[in-house]
């Protein structure tokens, strides 16, 4: 097995609407699944004009997957069926598990003229699909930063970096997710679990993961790894910024409608019927 995975597809993320009317870009979604598995879609909702996200996200449920909100500017504020009420600022992370099912709004709003974030899809397996729902709020100073070398800086949100866990724990995925930062021309390598899916999506500067190639990707490039021991990255003289993501594979049907994503078409149906008249949300077990 070779021990540097390979890029194996580069993919440009899309504009597209959603919510209630908020403009995002869309890294990868249902078309490519599953390619991406255990994650479902990648949503950038950087956005310069307020018109493009205010719209935000109303009330509306989920079953039978994880969300995953990481804000760089601005806020979301947020509320749902179970009581929860709050905010995620710049730097903050929310790692929801809507589990057996839950229903929330995501309200963006700028702070100082800016906002912007990503929120990350993550399936559940068939065993974990009616587990209870639950939060993870990481707040910016609970996430650390490393650098293993000169010019290079990594938030450590899930998985490890340079031998620091980050505080994202318990994840059926065992994901890794980093927010990775180089400065001009500097060098990176990262361990990843064999059989592990990985990728990452540039937010800044220019850079290659292909060090053989040397061919660049930008900001709002998509690059899906090939299997290996380890990814690297090099940074061109303009500095480059990515995110990456690795975890463990499923493997299960998939049966996505919307917000709910089941293993069947049958549980989709229920989960629809009892968002309807009103059974969707459980009892904790």
């Amino acid at each position: 097995m070779a021990q540097v995975r390979a890029v194996e597809r580069v993919l440009r993320a899309y504009p597209t609407i959603e919510g209630a009317g908020v403009h995002l870009h869309r890294a990868f979604g249902s078309y490519e699944v599953p390619q991406f598995d255990p994650f479902l879609m990648l949503d950038d909702f950087r956005a310069p004009r307020p018109e493009d996200y205010l719209p935000g996200f109303p009330t509306h449920p989920h079953r039978g997957i994880e969300t995953v909100t990481y804000m760089l500017d601005g806020t979301v504020e947020h509320a749902d069926s179970m009581g929860n009420a709050g905010k995620v600022n710049a730097g903050d992370v929310q790692w929801m598990t809507a589990g057996s099912g839950i229903v929330h709004s995501e309200m963006p709003q700028p702070v100082n003229g800016k906002m912007g974030g990503f929120q990350l899809w993550v399936n559940l397996p068939r065993s974990h699909k009616m587990m209870d729902p639950r939060y993870q709020e990481i707040t910016q100073n609970q996430i650390p930063t490393v650098s293993p070398q000169d010019g290079i800086t990594i938030r450590v949100i899930a998985g490890s970096a340079d031998g620091v866990k980050g505080p994202v724990r318990d994840i059926v995925a065992d994901p890794e997710y980093l927010d990775v930062t180089m400065h001009r021309n500097a060098s990176f390598s990262q361990p990843v679990k064999e059989g592990y899916t990985a990728f990452a999506y540039v937010i800044g500067g220019e850079g290659t993961f292909d060090l053989r190639e040397r061919h660049p990707v930008m900001n709002r490039d998509l690059v899906l790894f090939g299997d290996g021991l380890s990814v690297t990255a090099g940074a061109s003289a303009k500095g480059f910024r990515f995110l990456f993501f690795s975890g463990k594979p499923i493997h299960e049907p998939v049966a996505w409608r919307g917000p709910i994503v089941m293993n069947t078409a049958d549980e989709l149906r229920v989960a629809f019927r009892e968002y309807a008249d009103g059974t969707f949300i459980k009892k904790k077990a």
